[in-house]
């Protein structure tokens, strides 16, 4: 079906929103347990850089248990990141790890090294803007998640908002996808489509994403943590 903006949705979502997951279990009418239903609480590190927005997100979605987990650590590369502000305030754990004038890899030892101290099992990048080592990633084998703002593969990479403008694409959108050793190209978890309006600027189509940002992020979260998700090949399907 669509909705009045011409953009694809699933009518049986709770949300009622423009959203694709793999094999989307709640569209089939699955319904989220609360906590205490039997989940185990598992522990996010959350690496961010900027705002905070989506893990904010997060952060209310564990604390209303509609996701099986806690943050264990709130990880910042900048000391003025207004997220790391947002979770001190919130009563996280905090690690400021400044990445100025480092050398890679080093600096990605000590981040490994802290989140392995607090036990991680899944590494949420919530605006984190670094790009992962190898070596990172091999620590978290397929326990790392991130999101863009774009219909991956479409415009990967920065300014995913003004990409999609300029080209005149009349779908654009997010994606949570397993992290790999590339830039956005890891299998696919969730998707939302947002339609693209005449009179969007970059500000007010960023806007609209930026909500469904925060609505699939969690959904992906539970996903993983729950084993849902199995990857064959390129794809992050639903295991039966």
């Amino acid at each position: 079906m669509r909705d009045d903006e011409g953009s694809l949705y699933c009518p049986d979502l709770p949300n009622a929103g423009i959203l694709r997951c793999a094999q989307n279990d709640m569209a089939r009418g699955i319904s989220t347990p609360a906590r205490g239903d039997g989940w185990a609480m598992k522990k996010l590190g959350i690496l961010l850089s900027g705002r905070g927005s989506n893990f904010e997100a997060i952060a209310r979605n564990a604390l209303e248990g509609k996701i099986p987990a806690r943050i264990a650590v709130v990880i910042s590369n900048r000391e003025e990141a207004r997220g790391l502000a947002l979770a001190r305030e919130m009563g996280f754990e905090t690690r400021v790890i400044p990445s100025q004038g480092r050398d890679r890899e080093a600096y990605d030892r000590e981040m490994v090294a802290v989140l392995k101290g607090f036990q991680v099992d899944l590494v949420c990048l919530a605006g984190f803007m670094r790009i992962l080592s190898p070596g990172f990633i091999r620590e978290f084998p397929r326990r790392i998640l991130n999101i863009h703002p774009a219909l991956l593969p479409s415009f990967p990479g920065l300014d995913a908002q003004k990409k999609a403008l300029d080209y005149g694409v009349k779908l654009t959108g997010c994606t949570v996808h397993i992290v790999d050793e590339g830039v956005d190209t890891g299998p696919i978890v969730c998707q939302a489509a947002v339609a693209v309006r005449d009179d969007d600027t970059e500000e007010t189509l960023a806007a609209r994403i930026l909500a469904e940002e925060h609505r699939i992020y969690s959904e992906a979260i539970r996903l993983l943590l729950e084993d849902r998700i199995e990857v064959v090949g390129r794809r992050a399907v639903l295991r039966k």
